[in-house]
């Protein structure tokens, strides 16, 4: 499981490199037609980073989740989703890679954050049809990107960052951190704090050619971000966002 970072070839680890080059079968869900950059994407790094000739890409549609499930029925929409994904997996595997052959799947960021396929591997070897070794290249992730895009900190002294998904930030913002990072957010939950003393940093696409920065109080910046994401989905039919919202101690 290769970390590949937020989507700039030049973000890969010398560490993801050797592993990308060791490779001789590389994994790669297609999300239908609307998402085929997602793919291209990742056949841009192997060419800029691989010998050409000395590996297979195989590709396989994802399965589709129910993204309308709430409450309740989010977490057995997400279960499920998982489960088919583990059954789509363990065919691959046992279908596409020899005996003697290593495969990876790319992972956008760094698989360890609110990433699915650590979990789905260890499902495929519980299940028990196909036996594997694996390990994990850590990538530079989004926040990280967004970050050092933005030239500020996740933290400030002495004080904890936190990061958590826009339906988490609907449910209100964190008690006990003034520094938050917010992932999969759909429904643009930083609006319901535009009366606060609140900054956003936000990013869309980042480490792409399309990649869009933009910052300041969510007053000024909310409906500019706004806009701008509109017009990038309209555009390229999804997006890829992720921003940090630090705010003043006395807004508390």
């Amino acid at each position: 499981m290769i970390g590949i970072g937020a989507g700039d070839p030049d973000q890969l680890t010398l560490q993801a490199v050797r592993a990308l080059r060791s490779t001789d079968v590389f994994f790669v869900l297609d999300k239908g037609e609307v998402k085929a950059d997602l793919v291209g994407l990742r056949r841009h790094l192997l060419e800029t980073h691989v010998p050409e000739g000395t590996y297979r890409v195989v590709e396989a549609r994802d399965p589709e989740r129910d993204r309308g499930a709430g409450g309740a029925a989010y977490s057995s929409a997400v279960g499920d989703w998982r489960s088919a994904r583990a059954r789509l997996f363990e065919r691959l595997i046992a279908e596409e890679l020899g005996e003697d052959e290593s495969g990876a799947f790319l992972v956008w960021g760094d698989p360890a954050l609110y990433d699915s396929t650590l979990g789905v591997l260890e499902e495929v070897l519980e299940h028990g049809a196909v036996s594997f070794a694996y390990d994990v290249v850590p990538g530079i992730s989004s926040v990280s990107s967004l970050a050092a895009r933005h030239r500020t900190g996740l933290n400030r002294v002495a004080r904890p960052v936190q990061i958590t998904t826009g339906r988490r930030l609907a449910e209100g913002f964190p008690a006990d951190a003034d520094d938050v990072v917010v992932m999969l957010d759909a429904q643009q939950a930083f609006r319901r704090y535009a009366d606060q003393d609140i900054d956003i940093y936000w990013g869309a696409y980042l480490g792409t050619p399309d990649e869009i920065l933009d910052s300041g109080p969510i007053a000024e910046a909310g409906p500019r971000i706004e806009r701008l994401r509109a017009e990038a989905r309209e555009r390229k039919g999804w997006i890829m966002d992720t921003y940090l919202l630090r705010r003043n101690p006395g807004e508390r």
